[in-house]
């Protein structure tokens, strides 16, 4: 096979691609190469329906089905790796780069060999954005349903390679399948390896065809190699946060607040929702994004977001015309969507997964569950077990999306004007509790949380961190993160206000939800962005600004006022019993000691109810981060994405930028 002749007939010029593109056929032997844009997908679409790959849906859509011992993310398989010990984290799982990337080319050696390379160019930025240089990729799979899903999720062609600043400035990101079926999955032999040589900015997977195992441009580089860039060049920060718009026809203001919420919050929810009924002849929630945030400082010295994706890989499970009727459109007749792991129709080519409607489909002719078994043959004893897998997914363009912001994708971003967090928890946090100290508000995120995994092992009531919403995608030390995310907010002039939210308090009697969630939520946003303005004052707290009842616009909500009260109330006393009770302390920081001197999980909720004396402050945490800093380290050079020729010096955190993040104006500087 003559490669050059390839990408000289698809008009590849970059160099350092052709010679990218070269060694990993050298190593993985495809019989075949083909160079992807988003052009061709008519025709991988037929290809695939031809090889049976894929199959159609009643609604235009299409339908793949991965292998059972592929469904989902792995997180123990899933590595950072860099030549620097130093970047080693709590939770990024860090091993040397030398030795992965020896593994992992091993385990590719050959793997390829009877199938076609598809090489992807991908752009996951808006052209033009001011961050494009740290956007740029080449995925290489021998998969062609991971193509698809790629011109779905990113802006797939070779324009993106073609005229780089830096030609050798893209992220290298190689997939391989592997033989799915004898790759030890979950045992002690488990051959997986997903792994992200951040400071190398390549990415290499071997084991795996499904989503963010094998759609590199999303997780692997869009979070945890974007994450690895920001922090390098000093320039920006990439979260796992959505982002939204709401408009005030009335004024004609328009805030845009993103924010993270960890697995089962209801992140994707949020970033979809419209307004209740009642006000939404006044107020117009536009999506921007339901997954990914990368965000920076303006010229003009605000905070400036983005989503950098092209499309959405939403969870199927529980997806109806209640919970998130945008999504569901966005997935309708006609948007071409594909769909992973339901439940399908072989006879009428419906799809079908828990929580679509109330009840599975009473006729079970022709219904084949997510591992392909027909629904009818089963035994008596799984009569109950699900139809679609629990992480079945949809994959769908932004533009099927129905309220996407007409300025989505403007290479300037949006301006940020809050930032929010929230994890499911039953009891021990607010309906909405404003921060206005910008150092408190970070360090909120960074000790973010959600009962939903510990409830699912019995361990009542206890949280499982996930700062930031960025455990399973932290590419760099905890410590440094936490410096960072200082960094960039310091340097703000206008400062976003700060939240943590929580739609799932139950009453502790029946265990109902007091707060009827999905699109009322906005109702707790729209009393933050006017609190922001000025236009309410709330009630201050030691936690932070609760609203006043009378504040909420509560038009055409129907609730118990013993509920709201409830919502809008804290039990600082449950709050202290649980901190004293918790083990184990954030990653990288000492900053909430217990009173027997041994560290805690409590949250700043829990932590100031307790110590009410010691205030959570940018000094005592700028201090906390330098302390655990490396020694030595201080101004070292750090490389900016390896294949540039310049690097970047690191410089330690500015004293003025660490003071201006305490200091705002308007409602910031009254609390």
């Amino acid at each position: 096979m003559d490669v050059d002749a390839v990408l000289d007939e698809a008009g590849v010029r970059n160099a350092h691609v052709r010679e990218y593109v070269r060694h990993w056929a050298h190593v993985t032997r495809p019989d075949r190469i083909e160079v992807v844009s988003a052009a061709d997908d008519a025709r991988l679409i037929r290809e695939s329906l031809a090889a049976g790959e894929i199959l159609p849906t009643s609604d235009g859509g299409y339908y793949a089905r991965s292998h059972r011992k592929d469904t989902a993310r792995s997180e123990e398989r899933t590595v950072v790796a860099t030549s620097d010990p130093a970047d080693k984290g709590v939770y990024n799982n860090w091993r040397p780069a030398a030795e992965m990337t020896a593994t992992v080319t091993g385990l590719m050696r050959g793997a390829s060999v009877g199938k076609t390379m598809y090489v992807v160019p991908y752009l996951m930025a808006p052209p033009g954005s001011p961050l494009a240089r740290y956007a740029v990729g080449v995925e290489l799979t021998d998969h062609r349903t991971v193509a698809l899903h790629m011109i779905r999720m990113a802006r797939v062609g070779i324009e993106h390679i073609d005229g780089l600043g830096e030609p050798a400035g893209f992220v290298r990101a190689v997939h391989v399948t592997g033989d799915l079926e004898n790759l030890g999955q979950g045992t002690a032999h488990d051959r997986r390896h997903f792994v992200t040589v951040a400071d190398e900015r390549t990415i290499l997977h071997y084991g795996s065809s499904y989503g963010g195992n094998a759609l590199l441009g999303k997780i692997a580089h869009g979070l945890r190699q974007a994450s690895y860039d920001g922090w390098a060049s000093g320039a920006f920060l990439a979260e796992q946060f959505m982002l939204l718009g709401i408009t005030d026809r009335q004024t004609g203001r328009k805030h845009h607040i993103c924010g993270g919420f960890p697995s089962a919050s209801g992140k994707t929810n949020l970033a979809m929702t419209l307004a209740p009924d009642a006000l939404g002849d006044r107020y117009h929630v536009e999506f921007y994004g339901d997954d990914i945030t990368w965000l920076w400082v303006g010229d003009d010295g605000r905070l400036y977001g983005m989503n950098p994706e092209f499309g959405v890989f939403g969870v199927a499970k529980d997806t109806n015309a209640a919970t998130n009727p945008t999504a569901l459109a966005a997935i309708g007749p006609g948007t071409e969507t594909l769909f992973t792991n339901v439940a399908y129709n072989t006879k009428t080519s419906e799809v079908w997964w828990e929580g679509k409607t109330e009840q599975p489909p009473a006729d079970l002719d022709g219904w084949l569950d997510w591992t392909g078994e027909p629904v009818a043959e089963r035994s008596p004893e799984r009569r109950g077990d699900p139809w679609a897998h629990p992480n079945s997914r949809f994959t769908t363009t932004l533009s099927n999306v129905p309220n996407l912001a007409a300025d989505y994708a403007a290479p300037s971003g949006v301006p940020i004007d809050a930032i929010i967090f929230g994890g499911r928890t039953r009891d021990r946090e607010p309906l909405i509790r404003a921060i206005t100290d910008v150092a408190e508000g970070v360090y909120d995120g960074l000790t973010l949380g959600a009962e939903a995994t510990f409830a699912a092992e019995g361990v009542d009531g206890m949280l499982r961190y996930d700062p930031m919403s960025m455990r399973p995608f932290m590419s760099y030390p905890e410590g440094r993160y936490a410096e960072h995310w200082l960094r960039i907010i310091g340097q703000v002039t206008e400062k976003p206000i700060f939240a943590h939210v929580n739609w799932f308090q139950r009453d502790p009697e029946d265990g109902r939800f007091l707060w009827p969630g999905y699109r009322d939520n906005l109702r707790a946003l729209l009393w933050l962005m006017r609190l922001r303005d000025g236009e309410v004052r709330g009630v201050p707290s030691p936690v932070g600004v609760l609203p006043a009842k009378s504040e909420l616009l509560l038009d055409g909500l129907r609730i118990d006022e013993a509920d709201l009260d409830r919502l809008l109330t804290i039990d600082l006393s449950a709050g202290v019993r649980r901190s004293i009770s918790a083990r184990g302390t954030w990653p990288g920081s000492k900053v909430c000691p217990r009173r027997s001197g041994r560290p805690t999980t409590a949250s700043p909720l829990t932590w100031k109810a307790a110590r009410p004396d010691r205030k959570v402050g940018h000094r005592r945490v700028a201090a906390e981060v330098a302390a655990r800093r490396p020694p030595g380290t201080e101004g070292r050079d750090r490389r900016q994405p390896s294949n540039l020729r310049e690097r970047a010096r690191r410089a330690p955190v500015a004293a003025s930028a660490v003071r201006s993040a305490s200091s705002s104006a308007g409602i910031l500087g009254r609390w």
